[in-house]
């Protein structure tokens, strides 16, 4: 259980990746920053991703320095280059290792001159210093899920709480089982000082609590509102310094040769389960997805009707490894590409990623790069190796998800906040049946794909453009404007 507090500070510099903590006295405890509104919020530090059923623990995370294996021990001297190395200052738009291949693949989408812009409105600020002077309602909120779906839930808590004139916000943050994380309470905050903060102030009178909260805040609201989602999400919310420094440590390793792309990919047996597809693998990894999802028919999310084949032609599956390195391939990424991928083991292990690691061969993931011991103080803490992944991820000069989802979200509207850095969303309902159409030579199918793919690579949108879109993922017009308009009253 996790809880999420608010209170007056001073204003922080902005930080541009979200949810950080401090350390205090070995336990971790978590402060979330609003840099404008005079608003600080205590924030979580649980994060929560898959747990692969299939794969082992890391060597890494277990390794002692005074035991290591001969493998640790060969790794170890494998990444000594590339732990002295410097990351390269400006590469953004680099080539790939120097000999010029694939420099298309890493250009950049013309961002159109749009920067961050939370231009408040005066009657907005107006009533912040209302609710400041008058602390009497409280909102307790109750998340659920993983990091990232309850990252979203709290960007959502703040405005709610905003709405009704709350100037207390607490979610309790419930990590499902399912989850593997079983951080307490104490195990991230000071809880003594969390009860003293509070002491004089939680009227129980005052406090309502929701439960349910996932998705259930409208995506249109006025404007002001869209800003504070806009604050919550890419200013307040950041990771904790331990989980920051090995983050950023991890990136600077993948980009000491030159750029790299990171993949988010969605392989896990849960998420087959869940999406009613499947992996393709073999006959009998099919037959073991078929068999859990007929024991657990609750686990579908939707669409229970369609058949398998009618997901995948409407896209609604995620990508297997060889698809993702179709569509890389016809995209123009270079054999020399260097991709971190994050996500859990997926379902078959090493073999279910072979036509990935044939292909590119400078394949790493965070268990990879890390050096022995690096990883042991977030061993059996999947919040925190989420965390680690996000980070990584975006930093990366290009970056993909094989599948739509919350973490895919939140890096795309970072991505676009950063000053749209390139993005790829697989164009799956469109491109899949020239991917079962092997009559289509190479070079056709290749400039088909890339002709998909053109509108697809994290330029500009207008969150307007279709109703029911999320700021956090489009922040452009609210959050977002051009050269001339750009600035900040937070």
């Amino acid at each position: 259980m996790l809880k999420l507090w608010f209170d007056l500070d001073p204003l922080v510099p902005f930080y541009p990746y979200p949810c950080v903590t401090s350390q205090t006295q070995g336990k971790s405890r978590s402060q979330l920053v609003f840099p404008s509104d005079g608003v600080e919020h205590g924030q979580k530090d649980q994060e929560a991703a898959p747990v692969n059923d299939l794969g082992s623990k890391s060597e890494v995370g277990s390794a002692s320095n005074n035991e290591k294996s001969s493998e640790s021990a060969a790794k170890d001297e494998s990444l000594k280059s590339i732990v002295q190395s410097k990351p390269l200052t400006s590469n953004r738009y680099g080539k790939s290792n120097g000999d010029g291949k694939g420099s298309e693949f890493w250009k950049q989408p013309d961002g159109l001159g749009y920067k961050p812009c939370l231009d408040f409105s005066s009657g907005y600020r107006r009533g912040s210093e209302a609710i400041v002077k008058n602390r009497r309602k409280y909102l307790l909120v109750v998340v659920s899920g993983g990091m990232n779906q309850q990252r979203n839930q709290i960007v959502d808590a703040v405005v709610i709480a905003r709405i009704l004139g709350a100037a207390l916000v607490v979610p309790i943050l419930q990590v499902n089982v399912i989850w593997g994380d079983e951080s307490e309470f104490s195990d991230i905050f000071d809880l003594e000082h969390f009860k003293r903060v509070l002491a004089n102030d939680l009227n129980r009178e005052g406090v309502l609590l929701l439960r349910g909260l996932d998705s259930r805040l409208s995506k249109d609201l006025p404007s002001d509102l869209q800003k504070l989602r806009c604050k919550v999400a890419f200013h307040a919310l950041r990771f904790a310094p331990s989980i920051m420094e090995l983050g950023n440590r991890l990136a600077e390793r993948m980009r000491s040769k030159g750029p790299y792309l990171a993949l988010h990919l969605r392989m896990e047996k849960d998420v087959w389960v869940r999406t009613g597809c499947l992996p393709g693998l073999s006959p009998k990894y099919d037959e073991m997805i078929n068999n859990e999802r007929k024991r657990r028919p609750e686990l579908l999310t939707g669409r229970s009707n369609m058949t398998y084949h009618d997901r995948k032609l409407a896209g609604l599956c995620p990508l297997n490894a060889l698809e993702v390195t179709r569509l890389l391939k016809a995209l123009g990424a270079p054999k020399d590409a260097r991709i971190y991928w994050a996500g859990g083991q997926p379902l078959g292990g090493k073999e279910a990623l072979l036509p990935l690691t044939i292909e590119f061969p400078h394949f790493y993931n965070k268990e990879d790069l890390a050096l022995p011991g690096e990883l042991e103080p977030f061993a059996n803490r999947a919040s925190m190796m989420a965390a680690i992944d996000y980070i990584v991820s975006e930093q990366s000069d290009v970056f993909m998800p094989s599948h739509g989802g919350n973490m895919g979200h939140a890096i795309q509207g970072q991505r676009a906040y950063a000053g749209h850095k390139k993005y790829i969303t697989p164009n799956k309902r469109h491109m899949l049946p020239y991917f079962l159409n092997s009559s289509v030579p190479e070079a056709e199918f290749n400039r088909i794909i890339k002709d998909l793919h053109r509108d697809s690579l994290g330029q500009p949108e207008l969150r307007n453009s279709k109703a029911g879109r999320d700021v956090t993922k489009y922040p452009v017009p609210e959050c977002m404007c051009k050269d001339s308009h750009t600035r900040s009253s937070m």
